[in-house]
Protein backbone atom coordinates (compact mmCIF):
# COMPACT_ATOMS: atom_id res chain seq x y z
CA UNK A 1 0.00 0.00 0.00
CA UNK A 2 2.68 2.51 -0.48
CA UNK A 3 3.63 2.03 3.08
CA UNK A 4 0.67 3.89 4.48
CA UNK A 5 -0.21 2.98 7.85
CA UNK A 6 -4.24 2.07 8.49
CA UNK A 7 -4.39 5.51 10.66
CA UNK A 8 -3.29 7.42 6.78
CA UNK A 9 -5.60 5.49 4.95
CA UNK A 10 -8.43 6.23 6.89
CA UNK A 11 -7.25 9.36 6.48
CA UNK A 12 -7.50 9.64 3.16
CA UNK A 13 -10.58 7.73 3.17
CA UNK A 14 -12.67 10.30 5.38
CA UNK A 15 -10.92 13.13 3.19
CA UNK A 16 -12.10 11.50 0.56
CA UNK A 17 -15.34 10.99 1.56
CA UNK A 18 -15.72 14.59 2.83
CA UNK A 19 -15.61 15.49 -0.68
CA UNK A 20 -18.02 13.34 -2.09
CA UNK A 21 -15.03 11.74 -3.97
CA UNK A 22 -16.83 8.00 -3.25
CA UNK A 23 -14.65 5.50 -5.31
CA UNK A 24 -11.60 7.26 -3.76
CA UNK A 25 -13.48 6.42 -0.27
CA UNK A 26 -14.23 3.22 -0.34
CA UNK A 27 -10.98 1.51 -2.66
CA UNK A 28 -8.80 3.80 0.39
CA UNK A 29 -10.63 2.36 3.38
CA UNK A 30 -10.73 -0.79 1.61
CA UNK A 31 -6.76 -1.15 2.23
CA UNK A 32 -7.04 -1.20 5.84
CA UNK A 33 -5.94 -3.73 7.52
CA UNK A 34 -6.56 -3.85 11.73
CA UNK A 35 -8.44 -0.77 11.46
CA UNK A 36 -12.09 -0.66 9.63
CA UNK A 37 -13.74 1.95 9.21
CA UNK A 38 -17.01 1.02 8.45
CA UNK A 39 -18.48 4.67 7.32
CA UNK A 40 -15.88 5.09 4.99
CA UNK A 41 -15.51 1.57 3.68
CA UNK A 42 -19.90 0.96 3.30
CA UNK A 43 -20.61 4.72 3.05
CA UNK A 44 -24.34 5.60 2.04
CA UNK A 45 -24.55 9.06 -0.33
CA UNK A 46 -27.91 9.71 -1.46
CA UNK A 47 -29.68 7.99 1.52
CA UNK A 48 -33.21 9.45 1.13
CA UNK A 49 -33.29 8.57 -2.56
CA UNK A 50 -32.11 5.34 -2.18
CA UNK A 51 -33.85 4.46 0.96
CA UNK A 52 -37.18 5.71 0.05
CA UNK A 53 -36.86 4.20 -3.16
CA UNK A 54 -36.22 0.91 -1.90
CA UNK A 55 -38.42 0.68 1.12
CA UNK A 56 -40.98 1.84 -1.25
CA UNK A 57 -40.57 -1.53 -3.42
CA UNK A 58 -40.04 -3.39 0.03
CA UNK A 59 -35.98 -4.15 -0.60
CA UNK A 60 -33.78 -4.00 1.72
CA UNK A 61 -31.85 -0.45 1.31
CA UNK A 62 -28.61 -2.10 2.65
CA UNK A 63 -28.95 -4.43 -0.17
CA UNK A 64 -29.32 -1.98 -2.67
CA UNK A 65 -26.03 -0.14 -1.43
CA UNK A 66 -24.15 -3.08 -1.38
CA UNK A 67 -25.15 -3.11 -5.07
CA UNK A 68 -24.65 0.09 -5.91
CA UNK A 69 -21.10 -0.29 -4.62
CA UNK A 70 -20.04 -2.45 -6.53
CA UNK A 71 -21.39 -1.53 -9.40
CA UNK A 72 -20.53 2.04 -9.78
CA UNK A 73 -19.23 2.84 -6.29
CA UNK A 74 -21.56 5.47 -6.43
CA UNK A 75 -20.27 7.51 -9.21
CA UNK A 76 -23.56 8.74 -10.92
CA UNK A 77 -22.28 8.98 -14.42
CA UNK A 78 -20.25 5.92 -14.32
CA UNK A 79 -20.12 4.49 -17.76
CA UNK A 80 -19.44 0.68 -18.37
CA UNK A 81 -17.21 -1.05 -21.66
CA UNK A 82 -20.43 -2.50 -22.54
CA UNK A 83 -22.62 0.40 -22.44
CA UNK A 84 -24.27 0.16 -19.17
CA UNK A 85 -24.88 3.99 -16.96
CA UNK A 86 -25.15 5.46 -13.97
CA UNK A 87 -25.34 4.23 -10.52
CA UNK A 88 -26.58 0.74 -10.76
CA UNK A 89 -24.77 0.01 -14.31
CA UNK A 90 -28.25 -0.26 -16.22
CA UNK A 91 -28.20 -1.08 -19.69
CA UNK A 92 -30.08 0.57 -22.20
CA UNK A 93 -32.33 -2.34 -23.45
CA UNK A 94 -33.04 -3.60 -19.57
CA UNK A 95 -33.61 0.38 -18.75
CA UNK A 96 -36.32 0.23 -21.56
CA UNK A 97 -37.52 -2.87 -20.82
CA UNK A 98 -38.39 -2.07 -16.95
CA UNK A 99 -39.58 1.91 -17.64
CA UNK A 100 -42.22 -0.27 -19.62
CA UNK A 101 -42.48 -2.79 -16.63
CA UNK A 102 -42.69 -0.02 -13.47
CA UNK A 103 -45.12 2.20 -16.18
CA UNK A 104 -42.65 4.73 -16.61
CA UNK A 105 -43.92 7.21 -19.60
CA UNK A 106 -41.04 8.77 -21.93
CA UNK A 107 -38.21 7.21 -20.79
CA UNK A 108 -34.93 7.65 -22.83
CA UNK A 109 -31.99 5.81 -21.69
CA UNK A 110 -30.04 9.52 -21.52
CA UNK A 111 -31.57 9.79 -18.57
CA UNK A 112 -30.07 6.46 -16.31
CA UNK A 113 -27.43 9.54 -15.79
CA UNK A 114 -29.83 11.13 -13.65
CA UNK A 115 -29.15 10.23 -9.84
CA UNK A 116 -32.81 9.48 -9.20
CA UNK A 117 -33.91 8.04 -12.62
CA UNK A 118 -31.37 5.68 -12.59
CA UNK A 119 -32.10 4.58 -8.62
CA UNK A 120 -35.68 4.08 -9.97
CA UNK A 121 -34.55 1.86 -13.12
CA UNK A 122 -32.06 0.02 -11.03
CA UNK A 123 -34.62 -0.63 -7.84
CA UNK A 124 -37.29 -1.54 -9.90
CA UNK A 125 -35.13 -3.94 -12.04
CA UNK A 126 -33.85 -5.58 -8.93
CA UNK A 127 -36.79 -6.32 -7.63
CA UNK A 128 -38.04 -7.78 -10.55
CA UNK A 129 -34.93 -10.25 -10.47
CA UNK A 130 -35.38 -10.65 -6.79
CA UNK A 131 -38.94 -11.85 -7.74
CA UNK A 132 -38.20 -13.78 -10.17
CA UNK A 133 -35.61 -15.64 -8.08
CA UNK A 134 -37.99 -16.29 -4.83
CA UNK A 135 -36.28 -13.96 -2.96
CA UNK A 136 -32.73 -14.94 -3.35
CA UNK A 137 -30.39 -12.14 -3.16
CA UNK A 138 -27.47 -14.05 -3.79
CA UNK A 139 -29.06 -15.35 -6.78
CA UNK A 140 -30.52 -12.34 -8.00
CA UNK A 141 -26.84 -10.41 -7.42
CA UNK A 142 -25.47 -13.02 -9.66
CA UNK A 143 -28.02 -12.17 -11.94
CA UNK A 144 -27.44 -8.70 -12.27
CA UNK A 145 -24.00 -9.22 -13.00
CA UNK A 146 -23.98 -12.26 -15.17
CA UNK A 147 -27.41 -11.80 -16.28
CA UNK A 148 -30.40 -14.08 -15.56
CA UNK A 149 -29.86 -17.33 -17.34
CA UNK A 150 -26.80 -18.26 -15.67
CA UNK A 151 -27.71 -18.58 -11.66
CA UNK A 152 -30.26 -20.84 -12.88
CA UNK A 153 -28.16 -23.37 -14.65
CA UNK A 154 -25.62 -22.87 -11.72
CA UNK A 155 -28.63 -23.52 -9.44
CA UNK A 156 -29.38 -27.05 -10.31
CA UNK A 157 -28.60 -29.61 -7.49
CA UNK A 158 -28.80 -29.84 -3.58
CA UNK A 159 -30.29 -26.35 -2.60
CA UNK A 160 -27.50 -24.60 -0.02
CA UNK A 161 -27.25 -21.65 2.23
CA UNK A 162 -26.52 -18.40 0.55
CA UNK A 163 -23.00 -17.80 1.12
CA UNK A 164 -22.00 -21.21 0.40
CA UNK A 165 -23.46 -21.25 -3.11
CA UNK A 166 -22.01 -17.61 -3.92
CA UNK A 167 -18.52 -19.72 -3.07
CA UNK A 168 -19.89 -22.54 -5.93
CA UNK A 169 -20.30 -19.69 -8.93
CA UNK A 170 -17.66 -20.48 -11.66
CA UNK A 171 -17.21 -17.09 -12.51
CA UNK A 172 -14.51 -15.58 -10.73
CA UNK A 173 -16.27 -11.94 -11.23
CA UNK A 174 -19.75 -13.03 -9.83
CA UNK A 175 -18.28 -15.19 -7.20
CA UNK A 176 -16.19 -11.88 -5.91
CA UNK A 177 -19.12 -9.63 -7.41
CA UNK A 178 -21.87 -11.78 -5.38
CA UNK A 179 -19.83 -12.30 -1.62
CA UNK A 180 -18.90 -8.37 -1.87
CA UNK A 181 -22.48 -7.16 -2.58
Amino acid sequence: NGGMTDRELLAAAQFACERQIWDRCINTSDRTKADIDFDTRFPMPFREAVVKRAQGINLDPAYVYGLIRQESRFITDARSSVGASGLMQVMPRTAKWTAKKLGLKNFQPEQLNQKDVNIAIGTGYMKLVLNSFQGSMPMAAAAYNAGPSRPRKWRNGPTLEGAIWAECIPFNETRDYVKKV
